[in-house]
């Protein structure tokens, strides 16, 4: 009958062929949320060992970041001594690993990844049952920044387009700090109580979010001249200083002389031709940036001297062509140094990179067994030689000795 171009009887012809629904999320209402897993409705009996863990672990002060001092020849013998093992992968969230947070805790390996869908997924790797890792849905959109708090690492603050959330363990509750129109794409913070926040605006703005004042609501929203601003990130020392990466724009600006237009750079970071993916200070003395770019280039500044055109220091040439489906690699540098800094890789057989900061390569943390997947989104331990890398599925891979 259809050779004969004759409609089949009784079997109606469909107007319009029907379309594939978007991809759509759960929208999670605004105002406080519990901190109930997804996967166990209102039983909160299986989770208990978990957020008992993360509360206990906080309330043990960390020693600090401990700087590691030993020659380069010394660094890459520890870091060649960080493995990959099977009992140390697992999936903790559902879909793409967006950003993730590690808890300073030097007795309990406990991290937090957020996901695209809004998730957010806490795991302790110590624990080897399946109740180690549990699923949160704080958000309803992509999770794109995460910090456990420097001053109270009982808190994790999480960010997605439209709010920022502080997860309180020592109530069980995700509160909402900051709710906005503009969609929101990235936070640090401004002091070291943490009470003060800056975050950007995929629009191009910045804001200041101070968490001491009632309301959801920012204190200042900053025009900075960018037609997008991917990441913010303040200087370890001189914390009225924060480095901001946008489309082709990479620029130092004094958080005391913000204003709603107008702002000028204190500094800017040349050179970029593409859209910039991230750009962070070292973490000891801030004397460095190293940023990643689209046009296949990972670059560190000098910004010691915090002078008007920042100078660059080296140039590598790296494939940070991720396509659609995989998250933007992000340089993050290694906490307990000064001059090194890891990236996720696109080289095969799959790996994560460690550069010095002269663009030397000096690891690359790779496992043929374990580790078959392009880690975008990696995180290092501030006192303790653990990487975390995360990837397009919602999978962990832990490195350690």
């Amino acid at each position: 009958m259809r050779l004969q171009r004759v409609e089949p009887s009784e079997v109606p012809v469909p107007d319009v062929l029907a379309q594939p629904a978007a991809e759509s999320y759960p929208q999670v209402p605004a105002g406080p949320l519990p901190m109930v897993p997804e996967d166990q409705g209102g039983n909160s009996e299986l989770t208990e060992d978990l957020l008992t863990t993360w509360m206990r672990i906080s309330q043990v002060k960390a020693n600090g970041t401990e700087k590691c001092l030993c020659d380069v020849k010394r660094y890459q013998d520890m870091l060649t001594s960080m493995v990959l093992s099977e009992e140390n992968v697992r999936k903790v969230v559902k879909y793409r690993v967006c950003s993730m947070a590690i808890h300073p805790s030097e007795s309990v390996l406990f991290v937090a990844a957020g996901d695209k869908s809004g998730q957010i997924g806490l795991w302790n790797v110590n624990c080897k049952s399946e109740e180690g890792a549990h699923v949160f849905v704080p958000h309803s959109d992509p999770v794109s920044c995460m910090h456990f708090s420097p001053f109270n690492p009982a808190h994790l603050l999480s960010l997605s387009n439209d709010t920022l959330r502080c997860g309180d363990v020592t109530r069980a509750v995700f509160d909402e700090i900051c709710r906005s129109e503009e969609s929101l794409s990235s936070f640090d913070f401004l002091e070291d109580n943490a009470s003060t926040a800056i975050v950007g605006h995929w629009g191009g703005n910045v804001a200041i979010v101070d968490r001491r004042t009632p309301g959801t609501s920012s204190e200042l929203s900053a025009d900075i001249g960018f037609k997008r601003t991917r990441t913010v990130h303040v200087h370890p020392l001189n914390k009225q200083y924060f480095v901001a990466a946008g489309s082709v724009d990479v620029c130092i600006y004094d958080v005391r002389h913000l204003k709603s237009r107008g702002n000028k750079p204190v500094s800017s970071l040349k050179g970029h031709t593409k859209s910039v993916a991230s750009a962070y200070f070292s973490p000891v003395t801030g004397s460095r940036v190293v940023t990643v770019c689209a046009d296949d280039k990972l670059r560190v500044y000098d910004t010691s001297s915090l002078s008007s055109t920042a100078a660059v220091l080296s140039t590598v040439r790296h494939n940070n062509n991720t396509g659609r489906w995989l998250t933007r690699f992000q340089a993050i540098w290694d906490p307990k140094r000064e001059d090194c800094f890891v990236v996720g890789s696109m080289a095969r057989p799959r790996q994560i990179e460690v550069f010095q900061d002269t663009g030397k390569l000096l690891h690359s943390f790779s496992n043929l067994d374990c580790l078959g997947s392009v880690c975008s989104i990696n995180v290092v331990h501030p006192s303790k030689n653990i990487l975390v890398g995360g990837n397009s599925s919602g999978r962990l891979h832990v490195f350690k000795e």
